[in-house]
């Protein structure tokens, strides 16, 4: 697999997918990195609309395949440094990008998103 810009290129076969090799990716690490980049953007985007720009974010996503096979859960970890922000206004932040960001919103039909933020 390639995408347009030539930032990426990864092997991709039926090993990769559904037999655990470690020399190639899936469609659900592409999904996976997919959602926590944009949750990360869109977090950090709301954060600093509050005033709260952090100065960093990073998040990893788990992707669970099950029968069908169908996404059947997807779990963002994010671990952020917002100088400033209360708990408060950071899990509200935290919130509203786990359903607004564009991702969050193109997975819509999976069954299970969750979250789990720590502010430093």
């Amino acid at each position: 697999m390639t995408g347009d810009t030539g930032h990426f290129a990864a092997p991709f076969t039926f090993v990769s997918r559904f037999e655990g090799a470690t020399t190639g990716t899936n469609p659900e690490e592409l999904v996976g990195a997919a959602h926590a980049g944009c949750f990360s953007m869109f977090l950090a985007a709301q954060l600093t609309s509050a005033g709260h720009p952090p100065t960093r974010i990073e998040t990893t996503a788990t992707v669970y395949l099950g029968a069908g096979p169908a996404i059947e859960k997807i779990e963002l970890m994010t671990v952020a440094e917002v100088p400033g922000a209360s708990a408060d206004v950071f899990n509200e932040k935290v919130a509203f990008s786990k359903q607004n960001c564009p991702i969050s919103k193109a997975l819509a039909s999976v069954p299970t998103i969750t979250v789990a933020a720590t502010l430093r």
